[in-house]
């Protein structure tokens, strides 16, 4: 083997350490899941069809001719390509779930159950086995249904709460239903994984995008289902607060937020203000929500004497939320001032990549950020090669998955 197919030997340890990961998902909620655990340590080996994950083409932008997108959300992984109609291949893709800790899937619904790779029959060669499955719209009804997350935002109610009140409905400015699924699946993942630590018993982790996104709605579903509210688009305005939005400075718009009486109060100072507080119709927050037609301009004609630069610093100074609308290099840009270390570099010498780094801080057991983003098949000839081999004492076995050496 060459050193690269021995690069676990080296790596840091992480709290995940010793997990063996069987991805089959592809494009993003999936994915992010896997990556987010690849980088606290599980092997992930992630199976593609010979074509590869559609996420490989979907471009511009693009990093040395590979598409950005893909790589936002697949370090840390081995690639492997199994073309499940070759009997030969599926043999493999069998003998991977068998060995795996956890198999993640996001095929429609009962589309792995022809390649006896649906849970009932990897379970049956796999008791332990932590099987998650991502769809659109869950298992029953909605089975047939593909599950995009521009859809779960339009079906979702998410798009008609967001644009302003006289306009058309939007999405969001990312899949953000996708990612919510995949932190979902995450916390699933790690809950039966700590499950099966106490009892030895393997399960079956489903999550939908629609699931996710009525969840990730908080407030507005609890309006209607708690309320008999049906929310609707406000702009950038928030329904039970204020103010909790953008609001116009001599230069640009800054975003203010006073989420309790004393940020008011706060605020109503630095602006030079201080009798508003104890204005009965401003004097909590239920009343300056009810009156912030006559709040706002009452605000924002102090904050016109002042660029959102002045405003901000003199505001986050006095403890009052308040910030920019920056662009996304405005975002990298903050995030490094503010001493966040957003970018990694994953990878070395000419291979490596500049990426966003795990959000999760460990004192004990950092994340880790070894592999870029393999290309398609990268690592064909270790992997087939592992699973073509008997995993009882395998050497080759603790090379490709650290610690782990489960046997079923």
């Amino acid at each position: 083997m060459s050193e690269k197919d021995h690069m676990d030997t080296t790596r840091q340890s992480g709290p995940l350490d010793g997990l063996l990961i069987a991805d089959f998902s592809r494009v993003l909620a999936g994915p992010y899941c896997t990556m987010l655990l690849g980088d606290l340590g599980a092997t992930v080996i992630k199976v593609e069809s010979p074509t590869g994950d559609d996420t490989r083409t979907w471009s511009p932008p693009v990093r040395d001719g590979v598409s950005t997108y893909y790589l936002a959300i697949n370090r840390n992984k081995r690639s492997v390509t199994l073309d499940l109609k070759n009997p030969e291949d599926l043999r493999l893709a069998q003998e991977l779930a068998r060995r795996a800790d956890v198999f993640i899937e996001n095929f429609k619904p009962g589309g792995l159950k022809r390649f006896d790779l649906d849970y009932d029959t990897v379970k049956r060669r796999n008791s332990g086995i932590i099987y998650a499955s991502i769809s659109g719209f869950g298992t029953a009804e909605g089975a047939s249904l593909p599950g995009y997350d521009l859809v779960v935002q339009a079906i979702s109610g998410l798009m008609s709460l967001t644009g302003d009140p006289d306009g058309p409905a939007y999405r969001a400015g990312i899949s953000v239903f996708d990612v919510m699924a995949g932190l979902h699946t995450a916390i699933g993942i790690l809950a039966a994984l700590n499950h099966r630590n106490r009892t030895g018993e393997g399960q079956h982790v489903e999550l939908s995008l629609l699931a996710s996104a009525l969840s990730g709605l908080v407030n507005h579903t609890s309006a209607y289902v708690a309320g008999g509210v049906i929310p609707t688009r406000m702009g950038n305005a928030h329904p039970s607060l204020f103010p909790y939005e953008p609001l116009p400075t001599a230069d640009r718009d800054l975003i203010i937020i006073a989420g309790n009486n004393g940020q008011f109060r706060n605020l109503c100072n630095v602006l030079g203000l201080p009798e508003l507080p104890n204005d009965p119709r401003f004097a909590s927050n239920e009343e300056r929500t009810r009156n912030r037609d006559l709040l706002r301009p009452l605000l924002v004609e102090r904050l016109r004497t002042k660029t959102a630069d002045e405003w901000f610093h003199a505001l986050s100074e006095a403890g009052v939320s308040c910030g920019p609308i920056n662009n996304v290099a405005g975002g990298v840009a903050f995030a490094r001032e503010v001493g966040l270390n957003p970018v990694v570099e994953v990878g070395s010498g000419d291979s490596a990549i500049p990426m966003i780094r795990n959000p999760i801080t460990f004192s004990a057991t950092p994340a880790r950020y070894e592999a870029p983003p393999p290309s398609l098949g990268q690592d064909n000839d270790v992997v087939r090669a592992w699973l073509s081999q008997p995993p009882d004492g395998d050497a080759t076995n603790s090379k490709l998955t650290g610690v782990s050496r489960r046997k079923n």
